[in-house]
């Protein structure tokens, strides 16, 4: 009896901490800074915002230049509620990929413009991979999107690999039209414009409540975590209701 009650202890120190590690893990999903809202379906505290007060000239865009409608989203390229909205396929986070519907039902027909804002916040392959897209828009604008996409298609666990410089580049290299090694030329050339530029979205964003990724504003509606087609095309639409009448 005396050895049972010994082996007792030691192995309920053992399950808490198994149950404490899976709970950490979970939360980690989507954490943003400062412990902030972030995730499925999460709201932050709503700031008073207008899309008419965020910084879009200059920004990576895909859409009409003067679509009626713009989206200003922030994210990070590590973020797995940013894949969830972008091209899904986290079994974590179910929700149907926002940006595809958004991209058929609005940016091809000329009513919504998506600006790409940075907010990375995850570790170093998040800054990455954000420079990155900095000199991809630069240099082929023309595939920006179908480059992010792949990026977001190949994210892996958080910091897990890919996302470091060489993965990023050996993705580069299945684009056709594409030139590596003149993406990272001009990285090396303009990291400190591209960092700066970077850090300017991550703090306008902060400014306007958004607290972790993805986050996102379009008319006067603040849009925090990642929230399914049907919170975004019910705000697009109030707003192409008002520009017919």
């Amino acid at each position: 009896m005396e050895t049972i009650q010994k082996l007792a202890v030691p192995i309920a120190i053992v399950i808490a901490g198994a149950l404490i590690a899976g709970a950490v893990y979970f939360a980690s999903i989507g954490r943003s800074p400062a412990n902030a809202n972030a995730g499925t379906g999460a709201q932050a505290e709503q700031n008073s915002v207008n899309i008419k007060d965020v910084k879009i000239a200059d920004e990576p865009f895909i859409g009409d230049l003067n679509a009626p409608v713009v989206l200003a989203y922030w994210s990070d390229h590590q973020c797995p509620y940013c894949k969830a909205v972008e091209v899904g396929g986290i079994p974590q986070i179910p929700i149907t990929p926002a940006i595809p519907e958004l991209i058929k039902n609005y940016v091809d027909t000329g009513k919504l413009k998506i600006v790409f804002k940075d907010y990375p916040f995850l570790g170093p392959d998040s800054m990455t991979a954000a420079l990155y897209e900095h000199a991809v828009w630069e240099l082929y604008p023309d595939k920006f999107y179908g480059w992010r996409k792949a990026i977001m298609t190949a994210q892996d666990e958080e910091n897990g690999g890919f996302g470091n410089e060489a993965s990023i580049l050996e993705l580069i290299n299945t684009i056709p039209g594409m030139d590596s090694s003149k993406v990272k030329d001009l990285v090396v050339q303009k990291t400190a414009s591209y960092t700066e530029s970077i850090e300017a979205d991550r703090v306008e964003g902060t400014s306007f409540g958004i607290q972790g990724t993805p986050g996102f504003i379009t008319g006067t509606k603040l849009i925090a975590g990642a929230a399914g087609p049907e919170a975004f095309t019910a705000a697009i639409d109030e707003q192409l209701r008002r520009s017919d009448q």
